[in-house]
């Protein structure tokens, strides 16, 4: 029991995760913004089809969080 007491005490004192940013919970929103818009604008614009616009809208937020990790990793790793 001591054992598993130590490791619990360890996490404590681990420093707290960092807080996300105002500018980034902005920049999240802006993205997520844009990617309804592009969703509505195949959809209802270009007369795509409702799947092919849920589809073209669902690859680019993928893109979009592919290029945020590989940003945040390079980020990270600088420091």
């Amino acid at each position: 029991m001591t054992v598993d007491r130590d490791v619990i005490v360890e996490h404590e004192q681990a420093a707290p995760p960092d807080e996300v940013s105002r500018a980034t919970v902005i920049a999240y929103a802006v993205a997520a913004t844009l990617l309804v818009g592009w969703f509505l604008f195949g959809w209802l614009v270009l007369r795509q089809g409702f799947v092919d616009s849920v589809g073209e809208s669902a690859g680019a937020g993928f893109a979009l969080l592919l290029i945020v990790s590989v940003v945040g990793t390079v980020r990270r790793s600088r420091r």
